[in-house]
């Protein structure tokens, strides 16, 4: 047994202490050690290393799920999580792309997937397969600069890239929002999240286990059984997307006031809640605030730097607001041209620090182009306020050039969903002959409520700018999202490219 990474190293200090707690029961650090080991050893086989070989996982979250990823690090592997709700072209897709020679599932879904390691000539194996074996020999040492992993972008704006991270750059994000957000071996967490993206990955899980504090596993997101954990009053942290958030809203708006009452106590005894991948709508804020006592924190981050800004863990947050960078993060805003712009005027968020992806898998040509002069251009435009970031949204996607205008589709839909019939939107700019873009507007609306596209620009009108109101408007049940919960932009686009009669004359 050689030198073991930082994560490793850090499980052995506190062997016996909590780690993972499922519907199935407890298991320790050591208990994670002893089968990570054995899942490492059965991959080693008769080799000495897996050299950075890719192995995709088809796990749900809990304990299997932590042991099949970390015995793929020890193995000295790039562990690439599947995600369970995918469909069988986009699990194809990842394997494809990664080019995996190796496939670990979980029994639940050996139909799916074994098919797909054979269409791919990878070998295949169920975690039930691994049986209780004492670990031979491991790699001597993993280099922190080895890959670790590889997430998949969400696809929102093009075919998702393989996003790789090194152990480096891991234990940099990891640490940097240790030290923010005040982790200690007492924090207990509840993980809603898929494991397959970043913020479940790194922001909950990793950290949570960096410092030796447990991690609580639902089988899945379920409202009512999220307030049951909750209620029983041992959690400290819990981080969640909006829409997790707004289901939460609606489970304790249906409860019996005596029950509220209990929900709210209960919640306001956690330390710390985060909300995080898609954008805050302020209503949201401010219901969740009324009903837990916590102003959620908001960060901004995504799968090729972790968390580059955040709200502070003391002090004054902003709604609306991402607050400012992290530890030993560098953030600046540029302008179309590359220069750094004055605080208030708008930029492309660009970011350098420890915790940058070091590349696209087999995209040189995209890698480079992601970068300009050692700084990773994100895509995303903000500004800085009050001295504090604002997110404006993707310059490909959520920055709509309108008769001469440029505007932000999330500024847009902030204003929509404080119509008393809207529940949700999503706007996206649709090109036009004459307008070069015109604003479209997706809207889910409560029930029994009916809006039509004259009604709603006449009271948009008297809210925001005339360029600003939708000009076509479609209604939905709900709107397109990626297993994030993030609205798929182009989705929403399609729905009006593909019904040209909802154009406001």
């Amino acid at each position: 047994m050689g030198v073991e990474l930082p994560l490793i190293n850090r499980a052995k200090a506190n062997p016996q202490s909590t780690a993972i707690l499922t519907t199935e029961g407890s298991f320790t650090y050591q208990d994670l050690l002893k089968r990570s080991g054995e899942i490492a050893s059965h991959l080693l086989g008769e080799k000495a290393d897996l050299e950075e070989q890719r192995v995709a996982f088809l796990v749900p979250s809990g304990f299997d799920y932590v042991a099949v990823q970390w015995g793929i690090w020890r193995a000295g592997g790039i562990a690439v999580p599947l995600c369970t709700s995918h469909p069988k072209p986009e699990l194809a897709y990842v394997i494809a792309d990664s080019q995996a020679p190796i496939i670990i599932a979980h029994p639940q879904f050996e139909t799916i997937i074994k098919q797909l390691a054979a269409d791919n000539s990878c070998s295949f194996y169920l975690t039930t397969d691994i049986k209780n074996q004492q670990p031979s020999h491991l790699p001597d040492n993993i280099s922190g600069s080895r890959r670790a992993l590889m997430l998949y972008t969400s696809g929102t704006t093009g075919k998702p890239k393989g996003v790789v991270t090194t152990h480096d750059n891991i234990q940099a994000q990891v640490t940097s929002l240790v030290e923010a957000w005040g982790w200690t071996e007492n924090d207990r967490i509840l993980n809603v999240l898929p494991l397959h993206h970043i913020h479940g990955i790194i922001n909950l899980l990793t950290c949570a286990l960096w410092v030796g504090a447990q991690c609580h596993f639902l089988p899945k997101f379920d409202a009512e059984a999220v307030w049951e954990s909750i209620l029983k009053g041992d959690l400290t942290l819990f981080m969640a997307v909006p829409t997790i958030y707004v289901r939460l809203v609606e489970a304790w708006q249906k409860a019996p006031l005596e029950k509220q009452q209990a929900m709210s106590q209960a919640a306001r005894q956690l330390r710390l809640m985060v909300s995080g991948s898609a954008a805050l709508p302020i209503k949201v804020l401010k219901q969740w605030q009324d009903i837990s006592g916590h102003f959620l924190l908001e960060r901004y981050g995504m799968t090729e730097i972790g968390m580059a800004l955040s709200n502070p863990l003391q002090g004054n947050r902003l709604p609306g607001y991402v607050g400012q960078p992290l530890p030993r993060v560098k953030v600046r805003l540029v302008d179309e041209e590359g220069k750094k712009v004055i605080p208030g005027t708008p930029g492309e968020i660009q970011v350098k620090g420890p915790g940058v992806f070091l590349e696209y898998w087999q995209r040189t040509e995209a890698t480079s182009k992601a970068f300009e002069d050692g700084w990773f251009c994100t895509g995303d435009l903000a500004v800085v306020e009050k001295e504090n970031y604002r997110i404006l949204g993707r310059l490909s996607v959520d920055i709509i050039k309108t008769g001469g205008y440029k505007v932000s589709a999330l500024e847009i839909e902030e204003i929509l969903r404080t119509h008393s019939d809207i529940k949700d939107c999503a706007v996206v700019g649709v090109v036009d002959e004459e307008w070069g873009q015109r604003v479209c507007a997706a809207l889910v609306l409560h029930p029994n409520k009916e809006l039509t596209l004259e009604t709603l620009r006449g009271w948009a009108k008297e809210q925001i700018a005339v360029y600003k109101v939708p000009t076509r408007m479609v209604i939905l049940d709900d709107l397109p999202r990626n297993a994030m919960g993030k609205v798929t932009k182009p989705k929403v686009r399609e729905i009006f490219n593909d019904n040209g009669n909802l154009t406001s004359k």
